[in-house]
């Protein structure tokens, strides 16, 4: 058949097709050898439900499958670094790539791909050739690079949202029409795909400078006109960068294509070859429905079922359930169809769970709504709280009609969501446990496919819900702001209609899902159990009760030293305008510049790409120990204001008006090594080097009757140090409880112990430290002042004196190149791709994996002492508090002070046995008071 006028063209996105179909279903395997078949089972459902879905006189009558030949193309020859970032396709998925090719052709359906080329192209280049010889396409994908062949003929079909995508729908995402979208891309890059684009340019101001200017190069040509300095600057600086990735994200309609049109012509399958190929798979189900389909009676393996992985937590989805389908999602508005869904989730032992609330502070957003998920695309939504805006001139609001009693709801579920045999899977499920604890609901047990992704692909990319549903599930989630808006308009959640909230909420509950079934199995593939059901699941129950106690502070204390802060801030600036003979603003990097600089003529400054002189504290700290006054004292200066600003003044506002205390937030899956990191507010950056950050430690005091006691591990990663690195003299010294710093000075500079010079051992413990985060001897001459020849011989003689470091750093650089990631002593692993980069972020990311294990050692050794904490401490009068860095701290009653530091000394000492015994000993530090400054 002639391809011409009339003609309509599908062509199928195959790599799409394969990474939904195995993210969409629980890993499966082939009865009679183990074959993994999971993503070529939900390949095949989708290619069926794709055939019965196109009949009628908008049916195709020419389609194709199009795939990715191998993950490097023509691209990667323009910039290297092209797609650096993706993970390698999971281990169970690669033998299944051959077959989705195979389950192709069994459907009779042309399947193309090209040596060098992306599946984007052959698309890009079919969809032209069919559009020039007069007829239409379709392209069955999501893919937003696609976008920008729409129009002419060519449209777009979105088959998991069941949504057509036209010009101007690709105008509403990009803020251009698709000739453009190129042009927008190549500005705002695409972390995904590791294209650089122009760094701090996102998609929206990318379309207002293509509209304005009309193109790219017209922009870049005329990029000095632009108003912005700053923008100016980043087009200016980052041209040729902009220009590659232009390169990169646009599609090629010129390459060669093995296929003709006409060759695509669409074909019925061949119903012996079709269920032939089912039936080697294995597919009893599918096998049996194609047959009927295609009337013919196909010969059945012998009766078993669809092979299922061990323990596989659920059966085989139906197809209506693969797709996010917003408009299969149930709202649950009474309690007999809420006691229906309490059925279903005890008869699968699990469910996913996800809250919605007025807001992301969990000590005081109120509960709006519940969301459960029980199988892929089967989820509801329970409205609680949803108001209505259009109350009285006072602005009340009621409630929305046809909600669940909030305690009736909470008390059905309450069961099911405390019952030990039935889990509750979360995303970042904290939160929700947290929200929850407050209506009277213990939620456990939990799994948290947040912590899942961070036990796996720490280092890669982010962990949030948005990030993992596109990078795994291909799905782009809801955007929240769609709902409530943003700026001084923006409305909270229990103000958005029910019907809105619904495909919102459930669609999260549904995205939880897909991500547990997927990644589950993974854990033990990748060999990072141990670390998710250690270290990282158990400690969800133990900060939620951390920040749900808080810590008591005192609102006088920091009141009084916001007042003293602002006297001495005042005093500072009357000292620093007379010693600049004029008046300026402090604050105004540009204006002391000028002052250091021009008026005052100090050596030292230099001009930035804006044109004003850099006034860093590193360079205000070398003007400072060269005698100067002014930039000493404006240094003192902005330590003030920061301590003001950051914490003395801010932290009134974070004190729990009910509570009075302060519930900071810890984040689990913030930093790549295991470090908890503190939000909302920040405890874990006070400063304790300077007086003034000491003393704010003052306002964090005990209640009446109780003590704080701070317990801190002493010196914890040079003793890591010394035992991954086999460090002899180090492992002995701390064995034998020497100072470390006074013996390293010892063995460095053949000084004896006995009446060691105080600056001698002051410049030991800075290499000590700085070894460990591979400082350079640039970096310790700033810290100890001294020459940059003379610190990087003290560095050298350091290397020679303990040999072992440095083969411990090449082997750790060595390792990560080679495997791609780094590993703790407790077998979590830290990813390193910028490893093998090239130019500035070179030595950065070599010292980012030679400090991961040490750091990452570190911080899985607190996290397992404080795991185990809940239990040591149970029968005692004390709560475990705060997490600092090595710190933990305790709030416990006057009476049971000594007994709550031995136990808590115990554990946290003994806290890597007994996975690890360190060659050194675990010692830790204790001190008690009445503030946390007086513990310390």
């Amino acid at each position: 058949m002639t391809f011409g006028k009339g003609s309509h063209l599908h062509l199928i996105d195959g790599s799409a097709f394969i990474f939904r179909a195995y993210h969409a279903l629980p890993p499966l395997t082939r009865k009679s050898d183990g074959l993994p078949v999971g993503a070529v089972a939900g390949f095949c459902n989708m290619l069926f439900r794709y055939i019965e879905g196109n009949s009628g006189p908008d049916a195709p009558t020419h389609a194709a499958v199009i795939f990715d030949y191998s993950s490097k193309t023509f691209r990667n020859e323009l910039y290297p670094l092209y797609k650096a970032h993706r993970p390698e396709p999971p281990e169970d998925l690669r033998p299944q790539f051959s077959l989705t090719r195979d389950a192709t052709r069994a459907f009779n359906i042309p399947c193309v791909e090209v040596e060098d080329y992306e599946a984007d192209d052959i698309i890009a280049t079919l969809s032209c050739q069919a559009r020039d010889a007069g007829g239409r396409v379709t392209i069955i994908s999501s893919d937003k690079d696609l976008m920008q062949l729409v129009g002419d003929g060519v449209e777009m079909f979105d088959a998991m949202k069941n949504k057509r995508i036209d010009r101007e729908e690709v105008f509403e995402k990009f803020g251009v029409y698709p000739e453009k979208v190129v042009d927008v891309q190549a500005l705002a890059g695409d972390s995904v795909d590791n294209i650089p684009g122009a760094p701090g340019i996102g998609v929206k101001t990318a379309a207002l400078l293509i509209n304005e200017y009309g193109d790219l190069e017209t922009l870049l040509e005329r990029a000095g006109e632009i108003k912005q300095p700053k923008r100016r600057q980043v087009l200016q600086d980052h041209a040729e960068q902009i220009r590659i990735s232009r390169k990169l994200v646009e599609l090629h309609c010129d390459m060669p294509v093995p296929v003709t049109l006409e060759e695509l012509e669409v074909r019925r399958p061949d119903p012996q070859v079709l269920t032939e190929f089912l039936n080697l798979m294995e597919f009893r189900t599918l096998t049996k429905r194609v047959a009927e389909k295609l009337g013919v009676d196909a010969p059945l393996p012998s009766p078993v079922p669809v092979a299922e992985a061990p323990g596989a937590p659920a059966p085989v989805p139906s197809l209506e359930q693969l797709p996010f389908d917003h408009a299969a999602y149930t709202c649950i508005r009474d309690e007999p169809t809420l006691a229906e869904w309490i059925g279903m989730i005890r008869e699968r032992g699990y469910v996913a769970v996800d809250t919605e609330t007025t807001g992301l502070d969990d000590m005081r957003a109120e509960l709006v709504g519940i969301c459960l998920c029980v199988a892929p695309g089967q989820a509801a939504y329970v409205p609680l709280a949803h108001r209505t805006g259009s109350g009285d001139l006072f602005g009340a609001s009621t409630l929305v009609e046809g909600q669940i009693p909030m305690q009736a709801a909470l008390d059905a579920l309450r069961p099911v969501l405390e019952d030990p045999a039935i889990l509750k899977i979360g995303q970042n499920m904290k939160y929700d446990s947290k929200i929850l604890s407050r209506y009277g609901i213990t939620v456990a047990p939990i799994d948290d496919t947040m912590l899942m992704s961070y036990a796996m692909h720490s280092g890669l990319h982010g962990h949030g819900m948005d990030t993992l549903a596109e990078q795994y599930l291909s799905h782009s989630c809801i955007p929240i702001k769609s709902l409530l808006g943003g700026g001084k308009s923006a409305i909270t959640f229990d103000l958005v209609p029910i019907e809105e909230a619904v495909k919102y909420a459930a669609e999260d509950a549904d995205v939880t899902l897909r991500l547990w079934q997927m990644f589950k199995p993974q854990l033990h593939q990748v060999r990072v159990t141990t670390v998710y059901e250690t270290l990282e699941r158990p400690l969800v129950p133990v900060l939620a009760e951390m920040e749900r106690t808080g810590i008591r502070v005192d609102r006088d204390v920091l009141s009084r030293m916001s007042n003293a802060f602002s006297q001495k801030m005042a005093a500072l600036e009357a000292e620093i305008h007379e010693l600049a003979g004029c008046t300026f603003n402090i604050g105004s990097p540009k204006q002391l510049g000028e002052i250091l600089f021009d008026q005052m003529s100090l050596q030292g400054g230099k001009k930035g790409k804006t044109g004003a002189y850099g006034t860093g504290a590193d360079v205000l700290e070398d003007l400072a120990a060269e005698g100067h006054d002014l930039p000493a004292r404006v240094l003192d200066w902005r330590q003030l204001s920061k301590l003001k600003s950051t914490y003395t003044d801010a932290l009134q506002d974070h004190i729990h008006p009910e509570t009075g205390r302060v519930h900071t937030c810890y984040s689990i899956a913030g930093a790549n090594t295991g470090r908890l990191a503190s939000t909302d507010p920040n405890l874990q950056n006070i400063p304790i080097r300077s007086e003034e950050g000491r003393r704010i430690r003052t306002a964090f005091v005990a209640d009446p009757g109780k003590k704080l006691i701070a317990l801190d591990y002493s010196q914890i990663e040079l003793r890591i140090l010394a035992h991954m690195a086999d460090i002899p003299a180090l492992r002995e010294a701390f064995r034998q409880g020497h100072d470390i710093h006074a013996m390293t000075a010892s063995e460095m500079f053949n000084v004896p112990l006995a009446g060691m010079d105080p600056s001698i051992r002051r410049q030991a413990k800075a290499i000590n430290f700085g070894v460990i985060y591979g400082i350079s001897g640039f970096g310790l001459a700033r810290n100890l002042r001294i020459p940059r020849d003379q610190a990087q011989k003290f560095i050298d003689t350091y290397f020679e004196r303990f040999p072992g470091i440095r083969d411990y750093m090449d082997k750790t650089v060595s390792e990560a190149r080679e495997q791609g990631f780094v590993t703790t002593l407790f077998g979590r692993k830290i990813h390193t791709p910028e490893i093998n980069s090239k130019g500035p972020t070179a030595g950065f990311a070599r010292r980012a994996a030679i400090n991961a294990p040490i750091q990452g050692s570190a911080a899985d050794i607190i996290r397992r002492a404080m795991v185990r904490m809940p239990d040591a401490i149970a029968r005692l009068p004390a709560k475990m508090l705060l997490q600092v860095h090595d710190e933990l701290l305790f709030e416990v009653e006057e009476t049971a002070v000594e007994e709550t530091i031995a136990v808590v000394r115990g554990v946290m000492e003994r806290a890597a046995e007994p996975v690890v015994r360190l060659a050194v000993p675990l010692v830790v530090d204790a001190g008690q008071g009445d503030s946390w400054a007086e513990a310390h």
